[in-house]
């Protein structure tokens, strides 16, 4: 077999159509140094096919909105370079799984976020810009826990790799239980009670199955596996306390 020459192209294999149905289509994409999967999909949408539809935003891997299934697996495509994942010289890109899909490789981010607010994922505090900033400190074994799960950007990378998300539509998704966990260790927040009703409730935590395709995949090296079981472990304890409550009155 001939070795592949620097200046052969990159055959691509692109997902084109909508909700209704479509398909692969192929391209060949020149070769450059250092190329991302995104300066890809840019060339072609740029010299190959116009109406290619894709997002992106900050290309240096801040914002996420890059994110597809390259060659099966999610990834951020501007921080992704096409030598580290190019199989016999070829690529396959396509939209996010797990989610609706808008057109070609943008995907319909609406019940991503709807599972975010019904996990309680929003910050509620009593306190204003006129009251002294509140005493925390990092050294708290809670508030180590908030700082770890903190860094999340959305980008739904964890989402597309979860198989329970694929299996249980319902399921509320790593992203926002490990939202929810960090709020759940913040101190400053006041709906820790109405939150973990709702991330212990059907399609919550419990569901989880601990499989850690969400860690595995996470492109900010964040552990939603392990938020996801710090709201296991405080959906148990509440279950015990009521409980013991219940038989004790």
């Amino acid at each position: 077999m001939l070795e592949m020459q620097p200046s052969d192209p990159i055959l691509v294999e692109v997902w084109r159509g909508d909700a209704a149905g479509g398909g692969l289509v192929e391209f060949q994409v020149p070769r450059q140094p250092a190329q991302s999967v995104l300066d890809v999909v840019t060339w072609i949408q740029r010299h190959a096919d116009a109406s290619l539809s894709y997002r992106f935003a900050c290309r240096v891997g801040m914002c996420g909105s890059c994110a597809m299934m390259v060659n099966g697996v999610p990834r951020w495509t501007c921080r992704t370079h096409v030598n580290r994942v190019k199989r016999d010289n070829r690529l396959v890109i396509e939209p996010l799984r797990n989610l609706p899909l808008i057109k070609d490789l943008v995907c319909d981010m609406s019940q991503f976020f709807e599972k975010w607010k019904r996990a309680g994922g929003q910050f509620d505090g009593d306190l204003s810009r006129d009251h002294p900033v509140a005493a925390i400190s990092p050294r708290e074994p809670a508030r180590r826990a908030a700082d770890a799960a903190i860094e999340c950007i959305n980008c739904a990378i964890c989402y597309a790799a979860c198989d329970v998300v694929a299996w249980q539509p319902d399921y509320l998704g790593p992203a926002a239980l490990n939202r929810a966990w960090s709020l759940q260790n913040d101190s400053r927040d006041r709906r820790q009670a109405e939150r973990l009703q709702a991330v212990s409730s059907d399609g919550g935590c419990l569901q989880c199955h601990s499989q850690q395709g969400c860690t595995s995949f996470c492109p900010s090296e964040l552990n939603p596996t392990a938020s996801i079981a710090g709201l296991k472990r405080l959906a148990t304890l509440d279950f015990m306390r009521k409980k013991y409550r219940e038989q004790h009155e």
